[in-house]
């Protein structure tokens, strides 16, 4: 039988099914959680954030088909969506909504996944982001901006928007509960015991937290850009920046570090299950730095800002730092188990400059222990991308993957595979690396069907959970520019945005 026949039928089951699943439901229209079912009547869908064209295509990932049984729709989309090159999709299934950040319109546009349609766009201040988050609420977006210099902030309950001045600033990280907004600083490195108790400059601050200030505090950072918070133990932490500068509404403070606690080249931060820790990603060497680690900044009643919504982590302060010297640029949990990945230079040197290649590991870190307990060779690159599949696999995305040691192993002869995306199996630690396909910037798992789908080198590929094995991705290929995807009917915000 032809593809286009297969399709035809393949298809058709999809919406057979949908049915049937309405009618076992005694006429109640939804299929999971209480969601409703949608428009398309797909049940498993996976989006993709397309560039050239500018759209954001869904495919059925059960039968792994982009039309419908007819072939009256030869693609399935989400309506009303106008933003100009999509990069990247926060995915929020619990929500029923995805965050699709626009590169070239500068907004972030919000899809009604139960609709199939654009929610709303929201317009981001202060140009070009390099890194968006909405908080899981949808209240309040954090972006920064490298070029200018600048946090913005939009606050969606109140109607306004904010731009903070933060020299450096290139990336954010949001706790699941948007409690705490952290911002770093690009390239940058603060040692132990720095705070502004201590009269340490602001340039040797690297991480910095965005707080919403409550009225008495706006009123008393009125015309005071670095006006000083006192908790109620007397400590006092200065702020960088407030605005508006006439009345305040946000500020950005400073993270301290104790005494045990510093910060190498920290590129983002990941939060422990229990919401009771950050842990910042110290890339070390691999972003010019000295020592790759983590580092631990407790999230405590007195370091959050009282009787303040939104993000409020006011008086932060990191206590220790564990050295991860096989690289540490992202990061998930499972329980209290870190899996870390990163770089290593071929010629590693403690302390000392790279004088090689790098090639990628993934550590296995048990924070209940502060032990390593495994470390494994994966994809050389940048490590950008980590989600967990069916069959116990972890799957881990990098960019620039050739030009690592595998890629110079690979050109000199050997037979070595130097892809951009890792399998790596939890529980009996193989390791599998894909061909190359070019950077890998989008996973998604789409759970229980053992399948995961990827944007890889600007196109669209799926991989079996058991084994790695590439399946049959010819109709669901797409014309333009494929940066992220998506699993739209996950159960769980963690299928793609993880904190």
């Amino acid at each position: 039988m032809k593809k286009r026949s297969v399709a035809r039928v393949s298809a058709l089951v999809s919406v057979s099914c949908a049915v049937l699943l309405t009618l076992v439901a005694c006429g109640k229209d939804y299929f999971l959680a209480g969601r409703s079912l949608p428009p398309s009547g797909v049940l498993n869908r996976v989006m993709m954030a397309e560039q050239n064209p500018n759209a954001l295509p869904f495919v059925d990932a059960y039968y792994d088909v982009r039309h419908n049984a007819s072939e009256t729709i030869p693609q399935y989309e989400i309506s009303g969506y106008s933003g100009q090159l999509p990069v990247t999709i926060q995915n929020l299934p619990a929500q029923q909504t995805g965050a699709v950040y626009n590169a070239g319109s500068g907004d972030l546009s919000l899809i009604d996944y139960a609709q199939e349609k654009l929610s709303t766009s929201i317009p981001i201040p202060g140009g070009y982001s390099n890194s968006v988050f909405i908080s899981r609420d949808l209240n309040y977006v954090y972006a920064a901006n490298d070029a200018n210099n600048v946090v913005s902030v939009v606050d969606r309950p109140s109607g306004t928007s904010y731009v903070l001045d933060l020299p450096g600033v290139y990336s954010i990280s949001v706790n699941p509960g948007g409690t705490v907004a952290l911002a770093f600083v690009r390239d940058s490195d603060q040692g132990a015991s720095q705070s502004t108790e201590t009269g340490t400059s602001y340039k040797q601050f690297s991480v910095y937290s965005i707080v919403k200030l409550t009225q008495a505090q706006s009123l008393a950072a009125a015309n005071n850009p670095n006006y000083v918070y006192t908790d109620a133990n007397g400590n006092t932490n200065m702020a960088e920046d407030c605005e508006p500068q006439n009345l305040p509404a946000y500020c950005i403070f400073p993270v301290s570090t104790g005494p045990n606690a510093k910060f190498d080249r920290p590129v983002k931060a990941v939060f422990s299950a229990d919401g009771s820790t950050a842990y910042v990603l110290d890339c070390g060497p691999e972003c010019g730095g000295t020592t790759a680690g983590i580092t631990a900044i407790p999230i405590t009643v007195s370091s959050l800002n009282p009787g303040a919504i939104g993000a409020t982590g006011i008086n932060l302060t990191a206590t220790t730092f564990t050295p991860i010297p096989k690289g540490a640029t992202n990061a998930i949990f499972n329980g209290n188990t870190m899996y870390i990945a990163g770089q290593q230079c071929q010629n590693f040197v403690a302390g000392q400059p790279c004088s090689g290649l790098f090639t990628g590991y993934l550590t296995v870190y048990d924070t209940s222990t502060g032990k390593i307990t495994g470390t494994y060779p994966i994809s050389d690159g940048y490590h950008n991308k980590m989600l967990f599949g069916d069959d116990n696999t972890l799957w881990v995305g990098s960019k620039i993957c050739n030009g690592g040691v595998r890629y110079a192993e690979a050109q000199a002869g050997q037979n070595v595979q130097y892809g951009c995306l890792t399998m790596f199996n939890t529980q009996t630690g193989a390791v599998t690396v894909d061909s190359y396909k070019g950077d890998a910037t989008g996973i998604a798992a789409v759970g229980g069907l053992h399948k995961v789908y990827s944007a890889e080198g600007g196109q669209v590929y799926i991989y079996s959970t058991t084994n790695m094995s590439q399946l049959d991705n010819s109709n669901v290929t797409m014309q333009g520019t494929i940066t992220d995807v998506a699993y739209m009917d996950s159960g769980t915000d963690a299928d793609n945005t993880y904190y």
